[in-house]
């Protein structure tokens, strides 16, 4: 029979968001939860065979115990059997998040925490889980070897489940520690190797793959935001994997150039366009250019707008400077020492120094608060 699989990984329940604060944090973060009563209905409605989850369930072993409480309380939603592998951000340490879990009877029945490298079997479906938990944050050793001696009963087909990074794939700076061989799913002989710690999702080969996390988190991960639905068909054919799209947040880095009204406007179109509803874009938005300040005024008010309008809007203007037109000079004539000063700080920014074109818009405003009150 054709068995199936739901393959998930880096949840990391109780992220802190900490370079969102307040209420728009607070949000991403408690959404994390709510994508796991998500993968349970996808579970549900697929009628998986199992759920493996690639590590890192929780962000930290320091969470809360009512966050540990509420993330096993999703888990029944689907009955069958969810297998949970400690990662690097909740390795099975001693005194770790799991011991906690188990203390404080929050986890059901049918899941199992694979803290130790031995088979988990699941009966009904005739699968055998091999587990390689990291025991520790960081491991120099492949901690998969294992696989390849592993003894499997007859009539179960085996199964992979690892939280690292695969040799010769990923970037430089990740492979130091944890690493995955490869070719590991050939050398033992597996069906499927489901792993976790690349927050994208990643085919490594037709055996191996990357799930991501099925909640975005990020602005710089490739194809975050899904889950791995995987067919494992009889005579150990290639598995058929199909990636659903599981998060509700989308993160989006923006860079855009501003020198004319127009192109003001043409930035509330793109923010426009990044789909809807607004509320669940959170957007990093990159300015350039030099802006009259009326257009300024104008930029700032449709910002102030969107930052209404979206999740989280996060601005970096450092590179968008004033460009003081002949009015605005002219409204200083007759004010002495500040239009002599107005001047050679309009000299300073066409020559490109940030500061004096700052400098120069702080003027010119000031100026005309002072004369409109």
């Amino acid at each position: 029979m054709t068995r199936h699989l739901l393959h998930t990984a880096d949840w990391q329940i109780g992220k802190g968001f900490g370079q969102i604060p307040g209420d728009d944090g607070a949000a991403l973060r408690n959404q994390r939860l709510e994508t796991v009563t998500t993968l349970a209905e996808l579970a549900r409605a697929e009628a998986v065979d199992a759920v493996l989850v690639a590590g890192d369930i929780f962000d930290a072993q320091s969470v809360a115990d009512r966050t540990i409480r509420q993330l096993f309380e999703r888990l029944r939603t689907f009955p069958g059997p969810w297998v949970l592998l400690p990662g690097n951000h909740d390795a099975a340490v001693a005194e770790s998040v799991w011991d906690r879990a188990e203390r404080l009877g929050a986890v059901p029945e049918h899941v199992y925490i694979a803290r130790q490298a031995e088979p988990i079997l699941l009966e009904g479906p005739r699968l055998a889980i091999l587990p390689a938990p990291l025991q520790r944050r960081q491991e120099p050793a492949d901690l998969t070897a294992w696989f390849t001696d592993a003894e499997v009963p007859a009539g179960y087909t085996p199964v992979g489940l690892a939280h690292g990074s695969v040799t010769g794939l990923l970037p430089a700076e990740t492979e130091a520690v944890n690493p995955i061989a490869p070719d590991r799913a050939a050398t033992a002989g597996l069906a499927y190797l489901a792993l976790g710690d690349w927050h994208g999702t990643l085919q490594v080969d037709e055996r191996t793959w990357y799930a991501g996390t099925p909640e975005t988190d990020q602005f710089t991960s490739s194809r975050p935001g899904h889950a791995l639905l995987v067919a494992l068909p009889d005579g150990g054919g290639a598995p058929a994997v199909e990636p659903r799209a599981t998060t509700r947040y989308r993160w989006h880095h923006l860079d855009q150039s501003l020198y004319e009204r127009a192109d003001v406007a043409a930035l509330g179109d793109r923010l426009a366009g990044l789909g809807e509803p607004a509320t669940d874009q959170v957007v990093a938005l990159t300015l350039r250019g030099a802006l009259t300040l009326a257009d300024r005024a104008a930029l700032d008010e449709a910002l102030e707008g969107w930052r209404g309008r979206l999740r989280h809007l996060r601005v970096d203007d450092a590179e968008l400077a004033i460009r003081a037109t002949e009015a605005d000079l002219a409204a200083l004539e007759g004010a002495g020492f500040v239009a002599t000063a107005a001047e050679r700080l309009r000299h300073g920014a066409e020559a490109g120094d940030p500061a004096d074109a700052t400098a120069l818009a702080m003027i010119l405003a000031a100026y005309q608060r002072h004369r409109g009150g």
